[in-house]
């Protein structure tokens, strides 16, 4: 499976060395029920390319016309009238992205998308800020620019609350386009910079390894849950931090790399995060009793632990999801600058997702990652062997887990006998299209023949493979995401170009290149 995967990795390398660079005009759409005329490298890349115009399709749907931000989610039809009432800092973090990959792709002008662009800064720039910190809230009306504070649907209170994850892919999407689009890297530089992601750092989150750690965001005001009185960033205002900090490497990851990369977080506190927890029975309640040793990085102890699933070993993320691994990676080029780390560990976490789904749970596709649910509502999915939460994130509707003990510690139970109605949601093959270009185009291939998987935005949301039920939303999020993968393997990586700038570069790649993790890939 390993000499397939660098096959297929090669095929995409090559693909996307050759891909030309944006045009001043548009290329012609390309009609997705036109025939396939090319074979081999030029057939995959005009499949990719069928499947960004449609995607691009939905994003531009989901843009309020007035206002140019996008809303949360739109239903299948793309009739304007099912567009969500909210948006979030990630959602128009998606948007910014996609225009950018709609254009460096051909699909529409450099016009078009600077008219875009301009439309959305301006909006975002009037949106109420925390002012002390200058983050921005996470839920807003498109349409009036407000903050939402009762949901839509039910009119249910929403008390207004800060993320550091939402702040910062926003912040990340802001950074990219001080490159992407010359006309505007003033003000997307002056709206990065605003944003002050101190405000989530605490300092004494890891006193064991003389470190801190992000929490997961604040409220302003007391919330009625479990919350911190905290004021990181010394700015005189007390709010209310969540009790939790971002502690492992999961897709939170982005705004270290944000903070890092503007200079208002320590570079160590990359080494504060866990790789996996220690093996003593202190930490007995995880997944599953990991294999590793202590080493110091940057004056911070750091256990380098990896868990063992199917004859692999990897460094786990906390709900073993396709995102929580490679969303990051589309914008932030960490496989090179961490490529004994990165680089080794998200070809064999996709391959350990393409063994749960094909021959573990015998589902027959794969791809586990948070989605719409196609019983209705949202749900996360993943991979819970390769997650360190011992509920973890489930394949299934049935919530199918694995226990497998902590060894000398807590016993484990016996493996499940059986899986239930997997759940695939296709943005996770388009995240693993840089890795295995190969097996993501064969899953979706049959995705959309054996399912009602596919409309005038691209794939939808999610499909529940044994039931047949298919989510027909589609998610500014996960239509981010395949926006953004498409957009790196059509036009050169262009994505991770704009944002890996050379100031940028030089603050994360010294920190992620010093690590080499005892990854095993499949036989």
């Amino acid at each position: 499976m390993r000499r397939r995967h660098v096959a297929a990795l090669t095929a995409c390398l090559a693909l996307i060395t050759a891909a030309p660079s944006p045009a001043s005009a548009a290329s012609p759409p390309v009609s997705p029920d036109a025939p396939l005329t090319a074979s081999g490298a030029d057939r995959q890349r005009e499949v990719l390319r069928r499947y960004a115009a449609d995607t691009w399709k939905s994003m531009a749907a989901m843009a309020d016309p007035a206002t140019g931000l996008p809303s949360d989610k739109i239903e299948g039809s793309l009739d304007p009238a099912t567009r969500a009432k909210v948006t979030s800092p990630t959602n128009i973090a998606t948007y910014l992205w996609s225009t950018v990959a709609a254009r460096d792709t051909r699909l529409i002008s450099k016009g078009e998308a600077l008219r875009r662009v301009r439309k959305t800064l301006a909006s975002t720039a009037r949106l109420e800020r925390h002012a002390p910190t200058g983050q921005f809230y996470n839920w807003y009306d498109p349409r009036t620019l407000q903050i939402v504070r009762t949901w839509p649907e039910n009119g249910s209170a929403v008390q207004p609350f800060l993320s550091s994850v939402d702040n910062g892919w926003l912040a990340a999407a802001l950074m990219m386009l001080r490159s992407a689009v010359p006309e505007v890297s003033k003000q997307a530089d002056a709206l990065a910079r605003g944003m002050d992601f101190e405000s989530y750092y605490d300092p004494q989150a890891r006193p064991d390894a003389g470190t801190g750690l992000l929490r997961g965001g604040f409220w302003p005001d007391r919330p009625t849950g479990c919350s911190v009185e905290s004021d990181y960033n010394g700015s005189g205002t007390t709010v209310h931090s969540t009790c939790h900090h971002y502690g492992a490497l999961t897709e939170a990851r982005i705004a270290s790399y944000v903070g890092i990369a503007l200079g208002q977080l320590p570079p160590e506190h990359y080494y504060g995060m866990w790789r996996t927890f220690p093996d003593t029975c202190d930490w007995a309640w995880a997944e599953q009793k990991p294999v590793g040793t202590w080493r110091t990085y940057m004056g911070v102890n750091v256990f380098e632990g990896t868990y063992g699933y199917r004859g692999m070993r990897l460094v786990p993320t906390w709900g073993g999801s396709m995102f929580e691994e490679l969303m990051v990676t589309q914008l932030v080029p960490e496989d090179v600058w961490g490529a004994r780390s990165w680089g080794r560990n998200q070809p064999v976490y996709i391959a350990a997702q393409i063994e749960h789904g094909m021959n573990e749970a015998k589902y027959g596709y794969w791809g586990f990652s948070p989605s719409n649910d196609p019983a209705g509502g949202y749900r996360e999915y993943g991979v819970d062997a390769i997650g360190m939460d011992t509920p973890g994130y489930t394949s299934d509707q049935e919530r199918t887990s694995v226990d497998y003990g902590f060894e000398g510690c807590r016993e484990g139970t016996p493996e499940p006998a059986s899986y239930g109605d997997g759940v695939v949601t296709p943005h996770a093959s388009f995240l693993a299209l840089r890795h295995t270009p190969d097996a993501a185009l064969d899953n979706l291939a049959r995705l959309r023949a054996n399912f009602d998987a596919y409309g005038p935005g691209g794939f939808y949301d999610a499909v529940a493979v044994r039931s047949g039920k298919v989510a027909k939303q589609y998610l500014a999020l996960d239509q981010g995401m395949i926006m953004i993968a498409l957009g790196n393997a059509l036009a050169g990586d262009s994505l991770r170009r704009h944002f890996a700038t050379r100031d940028v570069t030089a603050k994360l790649a010294p920190v992620l290149r010093q690590e080499e993790w005892a990854v095993v890939p499949p036989k």
